[in-house]
């Protein structure tokens, strides 16, 4: 039975990055030139800030070069968080984007702009934007009529705080 290298460096680290609060999102080992790239992409429900990161990167570092893992070459690691545009592909995502403007593209085709309201097992509640001065509307969409969906960067938008202002 064999493993990618991803997946091994995936049952190596990913007990550390819990160890810190965080899940492990993602892990990818790129060529630039002559060196390799391992990057580690994580996060939590609460978010990661710089000190998490760092403290996750420390003990990353450390636990590669116990082992040969990533072999003899050189390598860069780099620990980060998903971003602002993130795709949405776990559970755990759909809820930590409650609240968030979200773009879906729909198994049967088409695409939806809605706000993430709630999030169960079986999918979500949202609110759709209303369009030329039209009322928003409620709308429920399960999970198995979802194909894609990713976080949409809102630059306008007040929190809820100043709307109860």
């Amino acid at each position: 039975m064999s493993t990618t290298q991803s997946e091994r460096l995936r049952e190596l680290l990913e007990p550390l990055v819990n160890s810190q609060g965080l899940d492990l999102e993602e892990i990818e080992v790129d060529s630039v030139g002559r060196k390799r790239v391992l990057r580690v992409v994580v996060d939590s429900d609460t978010g990661a800030d710089l000190d998490r990161i760092a403290d996750v990167s420390r003990e990353l570092s450390a636990r590669l070069d116990e082992t040969d893992a990533m072999g003899q070459g050189e390598y860069t690691l780099e620990v980060g968080t998903p971003g602002a545009e993130r795709p949405l592909t776990e559970h755990r995502h759909y809820v930590r984007a409650v609240d968030r403007l979200v773009k879906f593209q729909l198994a049967e085709g088409g695409e939806l702009v809605a706000r993430i309201l709630d999030v169960d097992d079986e999918g979500l509640d949202l609110e759709v934007p209303g369009v030329k001065g039209r009322k928003a509307t409620s709308r429920r969409l399960g999970f198995p009529e979802i194909e894609k969906a990713r976080v949409q960067v809102e630059f306008n938008r007040k929190d809820k705080k100043e709307e109860e202002a």
